[in-house]
């Protein structure tokens, strides 16, 4: 039975395995994925636009770009969670978030799993050893640079992989209440959906990040 979770607010890479030799992956197809949603109700598609541009993976972060995470969560059946964010509520995503001043950047998307879904059981499976960075939209830097204070070009990313252990009870868009919420449904979906529904700018690196992480979800 399909079910579908929400809350309302208002006011080219290589994987670095923990348990595998070092993996790669190409961007080709996820063939073993079924085009319907899991647990979600309809869903809507984004207009397309033309693609980003996506500076390509590197060793360290890109200088004038945000230090930030992003978290692959998959579930026993290999669907990867995916919700819908608050403020544009047709761009679904996954979990991400900035790293703090000298934090690892595992443990910065340990925390922001926790903070932004309420997951604390999940087991690090893989990371890319490369950061990913993707440009802000003029209109999405000029918005963030009031926000946040500071003007930056975009993110640059270190991608985790990890395993939901838990019960889907534990999931709560409230968060961990240390933060603002985020997201106001989630649903496990497929490698084509979670990339489907993404908001343009990011497309080009969640691409990236599903194929690197391809290897797990067969």
């Amino acid at each position: 039975m399909a079910t579908c979770r929400s809350i309302f607010y208002y006011p080219s890479l290589l994987l670095r395995p923990l348990h595998h030799p070092v993996l790669s992956a190409s961007t080709s197809c996820f063939p073993n994925y079924p085009s319907e949603l899991s647990k979600s109700t309809k869903l809507p598609l984004l207009r397309r636009s033309p693609r980003p541009r996506c500076t390509s993976s590197m060793e360290s972060p890109p200088e004038g770009y945000r230090k930030n995470v992003g978290i692959c969560l998959i579930n026993p059946s290999k669907k990867i969670f995916g919700a819908s964010r608050l403020d544009i509520p047709d761009a679904w995503q996954m979990p991400q978030g900035g790293i703090d001043e000298s934090e690892d950047p595992k443990v910065a998307a340990i925390r922001e799993l926790k903070e932004e879904t309420g997951v604390s059981s999940a087991e690090v499976l893989a990371e890319t050893p490369s950061w990913l960075a993707y440009d802000f939209p003029p209109e999405v830097r000029e918005k963030l640079k009031h926000q946040w204070g500071s003007d930056w070009k975009g993110q640059a990313q270190k991608w985790f992989l990890l395993k939901f252990t838990g019960n889907e009870e534990e999931i709560n868009l409230l968060g961990d209440g240390k933060e603002k919420p985020e997201f106001g449904e989630w649903s496990w979906m497929s490698p084509e959906q979670i990339i489907d529904r993404a908001v343009d700018f990011k497309k080009p690196v969640y691409k990236e990040v599903l194929a690197a992480f391809a290897p797990y979800f067969q």
